[in-house]
């Protein structure tokens, strides 16, 4: 039986386009920035940022190494970076309110400062509170816990922190490879396709 449930953020909850960012940076003059950086893969130091293991300085510093001369600001990384982010659904957010009367809920979401700190500001001034901190009993993201998906360490960290089974336990992500990590710390998975919608899905299944 299903007691718990793990939700994705980007792709599952919020909508995100991993493209935006190499568009992005493209018409600032950095190319090639879509072998970095993708759904699928991304370089080291992209992963050691969204685990904390690496400063906001540091990461536009990087970038500028990545550049190839292009000369850029501060305010152009950030806004190319955060070109990532759209937007949360409020009925998604309705959705979450019925399912936590029923499960404990937790969020799990490889992240980093830069965007991390935008999206809690923009849906601050769309819903007028945290939705990360209030909906959720508890939100993990990467550069907190400095461990991330789909390293099975990291899920370690998010059931042992929790409190909660993976028996008892369902996670749902968009992403192949952060599901089979969760597998093999045996939880119970959905790998939501672009073709579904989250809500839908708790609807049909939950």
């Amino acid at each position: 039986m299903i007691k718990n449930i793990i939700f994705d953020l980007g792709g599952v909850i919020f909508d995100i386009r991993y493209e935006n960012v190499p568009e992005a940076f493209a018409r600032l003059g950095v190319t090639d920035f879509d072998k970095l950086y993708t759904q699928q893969a991304q370089s080291d130091a992209i992963d050691l940022f969204e685990e904390g293991k690496m400063s906001v300085p540091d990461f536009r510093n990087y970038i500028r190494t990545i550049a190839g001369g292009v000369p850029l600001t501060d305010q152009q990384i950030d806004e190319a970076w955060n070109s990532i982010m759209g937007d949360i659904p409020v009925e998604r957010v309705e959705m979450l309110k019925e399912v936590r009367k029923k499960y404990r809920i937790f969020l799990f979401s490889n992240s980093n400062k830069l965007n991390c700190d935008q999206f809690r500001e923009d849906m601050r001034k769309k819903f007028g509170y945290d939705i990360f901190d209030t909906l959720f009993e508890k939100a993990y993201f990467s550069q907190d816990i400095h461990f991330r998906k789909p390293h099975v360490e990291a899920f370690q960290f998010v059931l042992r922190d929790a409190g909660i089974d993976p028996a008892e336990t369902l996670f749902i992500d968009d992403t192949v490879r952060h599901i089979e990590g969760a597998k093999k710390c045996g939880l119970h998975t959905h790998l939501l396709t672009k073709d579904e919608e989250i809500v839908s899905y708790i609807k049909e299944n939950l």
